[in-house]
């Protein structure tokens, strides 16, 4: 009888739950939790693809230019930008532009190399499997408007009416579900120069942007809908909180989809579902090495830009080692890290990225335990040292150096260890334990193993 009544109760709450209704305000849209898949995933791929991959051109640091600045897909807006602030950006693009197109030569002309003929879907999507990423975000529309899927809304400026004539949007998720990932979208809520977005922002909101994304939404079903170019309007004047309560009860995705912060002028970091921080950045405060209790993302490129930039050089790229640490300190404080590739307008992911993407693969293959599924260690002692991070997952603790340890490595707080290990190597790890203290001794590893680099996980289980 105790176990029937005990079904019961679990049928009737599964009911409750399944049955949650969101209304229109952020009170309730912001009480839906987000999706635990997407906390557990803990890394990303972005992609940003579109016309602006063609010119492929922005300044970089030696240009002298900040970091914001350095964004290839912003090309339109900065060629046309005469404004007082926008004037040094202007004449570097402007001069760029004149240069190798010709002063006559208009961004929408641009549209016709963005031929994607060396596209390959599932050549992208087993690049990307390979990286160790569980999740895809491409860019749907940026904010020069044009789509990369058949919008009606965005009638002779989307990928099959012109350019490619091809649905990359859709050839892109069918293969990356294929390979069990999962797929979610960019989009930009505004468009620069839309006529409509300039002249009747309601109607543009009714009659374009809502119909758009519901349609972006209903036919590819995405688990991620990430939104950008929020910040000229409110998140009442977007009407985004009716648009979520929608998609929260009405869509085919209402149980799995993740959504981000970026809804209005008024919503980063307060609103939505995921908080975003870009460049270490949210606003124009830096982010680095401060907690955020709320699940988060930091996105950030590569390079110094989202879409592909051919003036970056070496040295505008973040090496492997450099990303592998990114990551790991992303997710020791709880975020997830989403690395953007910018492919080229003909449909290549450019060499140096696949390179990065598979050194990372090779890493999360040995040390992918200590990633994925972990949460932040709420004991974690005060930072003395900055190469060493921590990670938990259930009584395990993960403790991770960014430098091969010279001596021995001491964590505190922690109860006798089952064991200790060091994550790709067989044999075990010397440890002594006395009031709480740890003390690891490095094992010696051979100069000829290759696949232990970058960083070093020490696995201690039963200590939490």
């Amino acid at each position: 009888m105790k176990k029937a009544c005990l079904l019961l109760s679990l049928i009737v709450s599964m009911h409750i739950l399944s049955a949650q209704t969101y209304t229109p305000d952020w009170q309730s849209l912001d009480a839906r939790p987000v999706p635990a898949w997407f906390s557990d995933a803990k890394f990303g791929i972005f992609i940003h693809w579109g016309v602006y991959s063609v010119p492929s051109w922005a300044p970089t640091a030696k240009e002298g230019v900040g970091v914001y600045e350095r964004y290839a897909e912003w090309y339109w807006q900065r060629l046309m930008d005469t404004s007082e602030g926008g004037k040094k950006l202007h004449n570097l693009f402007k001069n760029f532009h004149d240069k190798t197109y010709g002063p006559t030569f208009k961004y929408q002309d641009f549209v016709k190399d963005f031929t994607c003929k060396m596209f390959n879907a599932a050549e992208w999507a087993d690049i990307i499997k390979s990286s160790g990423a569980k999740y895809v975000v491409l860019t749907s529309k940026h904010h020069e408007g044009f789509t990369l899927w058949p919008s009606k809304q965005s009638w002779n400026w989307n990928a099959v009416d012109v350019g490619p004539h091809r649905d990359l949007a859709g050839e892109l998720s069918n293969a990356v579900k294929a390979t069990g990932l999962h797929m979610g979208f960019y989009y930009s809520l505004y468009e620069w120069f839309n006529p409509n977005y300039k002249s009747d922002f309601n109607g543009y909101v009714d009659s374009h942007m809502i119909p758009q994304m519901k349609d972006l939404v209903e036919t590819y079903h995405p688990d991620i809908l990430w939104t950008d170019g929020e910040w000229e309007h409110t998140s009442a004047q977007w009407k985004s909180e009716q648009f979520l309560s929608w998609l929260y009860n009405q869509s085919s995705v209402k149980d799995n989809i993740v959504v981000n912060d970026r809804w209005g002028s008024d919503t980063r970091s307060k609103h939505g579902g995921i908080y975003t921080t870009e460049y270490d950045l949210e606003g124009s405060n830096n982010l680095k090495n401060k907690v955020i209790t709320h699940p988060w993302e930091e996105c950030r490129g590569i390079g110094s830009s989202f879409g592909y930039n051919r003036n970056e050089d070496l040295a505008d790229y973040q090496t492997s080692q450099q990303l592998v640490n990114v990551l790991i300190e992303k997710v020791s404080r709880g975020g997830n890290l989403l690395l953007d590739i910018g492919p080229t307008a003909d449909g290549r992911i450019p060499v140096i990225f696949q390179q990065r993407l598979k050194d990372m693969g090779d890493w999360l293959a040995i040390n992918g335990d200590a990633i994925y599924g972990t949460t932040t260690w709420a004991g974690a002692p005060e930072k003395k040292d900055s190469s060493v991070f921590f990670t938990a997952k259930g009584k395990d603790l993960y403790v991770f150096c960014n430098k091969f340890p010279s001596g021995a490595v001491e964590v505190p707080g922690l109860k006798k260890p089952f064991s200790v290990s060091l994550l790709g190597l067989s044999s075990t790890v010397k440890s002594s334990f006395k009031n709480g203290l740890v003390t690891i001794q490095p094992p010696t590893i051979s100069t000829g193993n290759t696949d232990l680099k970058y960083a070093w996980v020490f696995k201690l289980e039963g200590v939490l």
